[in-house]
């Protein structure tokens, strides 16, 4: 694919960066019309961004080397910081900038669960608009693939296995986040309690991880038939689900 858009002198830009800060500003932008909507205050969101941001980076790379890439650890340090070339696990990404949202609204004596159901569609949307990035670079390739809309990627550049037609697994994780992107809108005025749309969003990504890591060529297996990130996906899963009938029981007390 395209993993350098283009080059400046001798600066280049990568489709990664670029779709991650993309990313980046959908979400905060749709985050901010919702937390308005809410009766949050207005500079909410944006106060949140960056601390959420540094955390969410440093948490999904620290996640992707630990998982894929160790041997940066002692063999190239900086490279551990070099998130422009790709390799960020999102699962570690999210539960730091959860971490950090929690840290946020607490300081600023918020609705944690008010600020969540606020942020559920921005954070699906910003994740979607990643995967692009990921196609485009190569990153979270799929596994071989004899289907007629499988791909083959042909720079040196990018992350996955040249020559070898791949399962496009980046875009099927694109429109499963794109329906769970619809439902949540459709659901975000119809909640009942606080907290219920960020559950759903939990649970949903969870069932969307669980299903597009069958298709992956960059697996690291966990045992029993599973890959690391569905072991993680069970967990994002089963939490969402035990504190959705905590939340759901709480309500009805």
């Amino acid at each position: 694919m395209y993993p350098v858009l283009f080059q400046v002198g001798g600066f280049s830009v990568h489709s990664y960066g670029v779709l991650v800060a993309a990313a980046f500003l959908a979400a905060i932008w749709v985050g901010s019309l919702e937390a308005r909507r809410k009766g949050l205050p207005g500079d909410t969101v944006n106060d949140l961004a960056l601390p959420v941001i540094l955390a969410g980076l440093a948490g999904g790379r620290l996640a992707y080397v630990l998982g894929w890439e160790p041997e940066l650890l002692w063999r190239d340090p900086f490279g551990v910081l070099a998130v422009w070339r790709g390799g960020l696990a999102l699962h570690g990404g999210l539960l730091a900038g959860l971490a950090a949202g929690v840290w946020y609204a607490r300081g600023r004596r918020l609705s944690v669960w008010r600020l969540g159901d606020a942020l559920a569609p921005a954070l699906i949307l910003g994740q979607g608009i990643g995967r692009v990035g990921c196609f485009l670079s190569g990153d979270s390739y799929g596994s071989p693939s004899a289907l007629p809309w499988a791909v083959t990627f042909t720079d040196a550049q990018a992350m996955a296995p040249q020559g070898v037609p791949l399962h496009p697994v980046q875009l099927y994780e694109l429109g499963l986040d794109l329906a769970l992107l619809a439902a949540l809108w459709g659901l975000r005025r119809r909640t009942t309690f606080d907290g219920q749309l960020f559950l759903l969003y939990m649970g949903g990504y969870g069932v969307i991880r669980l299903v597009t890591e069958v298709f992956r060529g960059d697996r690291v297996d966990l045992g029993f038939g599973l890959s690391l990130l569905q072991g993680a996906s069970l967990a994002f899963l089963a939490a969402a689900l035990v504190t959705y009938a905590w939340r759901l029981t709480a309500r009805r007390v």
